[in-house]
């Protein structure tokens, strides 16, 4: 989402795939590394669950991103007979909601995600962009 909005061009459009209700949690990278950490120094030994308990519409995650941005960008949500002309095969829905449930590394390790997803979003988002500027450059040198 991040790159598609870091490529749009102001005024334009980004394109999201299915009705964009669908829902899902996202973990920074960071965070992931921490958990990770705390995890492999622990003396649990079983299975668990490491993520965001943060659910969010993927249209939602794409108005975040767009915000974070700066741009004045629109969502195109393309699904059915629409996406299936541009792409030539049915759009895949996927599962409808899914998100983390962490109670038992929260028990066992004693931490949990303290980044929110903006948070998370942003750093991200300034990543994403300088190598999105940084190849155009390249790209209009060349």
């Amino acid at each position: 989402m991040m790159r598609k909005v870091a490529e749009a061009v102001d005024g334009g459009e980004i394109e999201v795939w299915g009705d964009g209700q669908q829902t899902r949690s996202f973990l920074h990278v960071d965070e992931c590394v921490e958990a990770l950490l705390r995890l492999m120094s622990s003396e649990f030994k079983g299975p668990v669950n490491i993520g965001s308990e943060e659910m969010v519409s993927i249209n939602r995650l794409a108005q975040i991103a767009i915000d974070i941005s700066g741009k004045n960008l629109s969502i195109k949500n393309l699904e059915g007979e629409e996406f299936s002309r541009k792409y030539g095969f049915v759009c895949p829905t996927g599962v409808r909601g899914r998100n983390s449930e962490n109670s038992l590394y929260r028990e066992q390790i004693g931490w949990e995600v303290n980044q929110s997803l903006e948070e998370g979003m942003k750093s991200t988002y300034e990543w994403i962009a300088k190598q999105v500027n940084s190849t155009r450059k390249k790209t209009v040198s060349k």
